[in-house]
């Protein structure tokens, strides 16, 4: 039986015969277990329990642990699978205790997208806030707690030497950090009386006007000079980013084994979002994809650098910034500014706002919100068009 908690064992484990997964005891009753991806991904964790009232064991998905890495996976497997032990052996009616701000917050993160999780372990759980009583809670302590926020930097970069670079962090960055905390304390506490020091929602208000319409936009001809100023490394990564309305970190994290060349469909499956969602390509992509996914192995990144890691913030970053310049394009330029110029020509180019929102993976409320004034300028001309 192999030990789970050794990265090494784990990563040299094959897929069992109808993907039963590869079970460890951790007490009596109590297994976690863990199945191999057959795609070359992370993995499904799983928990098995025996219930005394059935004699029979139950059995849980607990997910692929996206957001932990290390030996933090198998710790929080273990967690959850002792967990659901315990839910199991107490006849299902085991209650969640949740006392403080971090049980709250965990209790909300379960099933909500990775990012969630990711904003809480940055900015609450190894803040003073987490260990406050949720019954003690009072709007003094998230003030005090969103002030730590506003006035802790943004990073920007770190290079190879571990150096950082920093900037004062934006209102907008503020207010989408706010929003796992005051969504998980919305689900164990009622609003307080306002202007009182009871009211914690009054704290996590969020700042308005924040949010500024993204103005900086590259029509086809810039998008051409930016694809001919790249260096090759960097060309086939950017030129993507040029084709499909993606976040850069989404493109980067596409692997072989997300296109499907049958059907044309590419499988995103870790975006802002949480949920995995399908999109099909034409033929002029779908080749393009083929081409960069040639003699790869399923987990490989589509488009790899030189040395077959995948691209990131860090190492995208300098070869865009070199181009803009050789290019002689605005220096504002950036990775995020060919997302928004590519939703921008579909909202132009007439198609509707749904498909629009599914293909760049938000909501038809964020497209409207940055791009709805294109949308009244189409209204507009159309409208023209018919004076007599």
């Amino acid at each position: 039986m192999a030990d789970l908690s050794k990265i090494g064992e784990r990563d040299g484990l094959k897929s069992r015969k109808g993907d039963e997964p590869h079970w460890q005891r951790l007490r009596h009753g109590c297994y976690v277990g863990f199945r191999p991806s057959k795609r070359g991904g992370r993995g499904t964790w799983f928990a098995r329990a025996y219930d005394p009232d059935t004699c029979k064991y139950s059995r849980k998905a607990l997910g692929d642990y996206g957001s932990f890495v290390g030996h933090e996976i198998f710790s929080q497997a273990r967690k959850d699978a002792e967990r659901f032990a315990d839910t199991v052996q107490s006849g299902g009616l085991l209650v969640e205790k949740l006392e403080t701000v971090a049980d709250a917050c965990r209790s909300y993160a379960k099933d909500k997208p990775h990012a969630a999780e990711g904003i809480l372990k940055r900015t609450v759980y190894s803040d003073a806030i987490a260990s406050v009583k949720l019954d003690k809670l009072r709007r003094h302590h998230l003030r005090a707690w969103r002030k730590r926020l506003e006035e802790t930097p943004a990073l920007i970069s770190r290079n190879k030497a571990g150096e950082t670079r920093t900037k004062a962090r934006a209102a907008s960055t503020v207010n989408r950090d706010m929003v796992p905390l005051r969504a998980a304390l919305s689900q164990v506490l009622s609003p307080g009386a306002p202007n009182t020091d009871a009211a914690w929602q009054e704290a996590l208000r969020p700042i308005r006007g924040a949010d500024r319409r993204r103005t900086l936009y590259l029509d086809r001809d810039e998008r051409k000079r930016l694809l001919y100023a790249c260096e090759s490394e960097a060309e086939p990564f950017v030129r993507a980013l040029c084709l499909l309305p993606l976040r850069p970190g989404v493109m980067a994290n596409l692997v072989v084994g997300d296109f499907d060349k049958r059907t044309r469909s590419l499988t995103i499956g870790k975006d802002k979002n949480g949920h995995p969602r399908q999109i099909s390509v034409p033929p002029s992509i779908s080749d393009f994809i083929q081409e960069h996914s040639k003699n790869k192995l399923p987990a490989a990144p589509i488009f790899a650098r030189s040395d077959g890691k995948a691209w990131d913030r860090n190492t995208w970053k300098h070869p865009i910034k070199q181009a803009v310049a050789k290019a002689n394009l605005p220096s504002g330029v950036a990775a995020y500014t060919l997302r928004h110029s590519v939703v921008t020509d579909l909202v132009r180019a007439g198609l509707p706002v749904l498909t629009v929102a599914q293909l760049a993976g938000t909501s038809v409320v964020m497209i409207e919100r940055h791009y709805g004034h294109l949308v009244r300028d189409d209204a507009e001309k159309a409208l023209a068009s018919l004076a007599l």
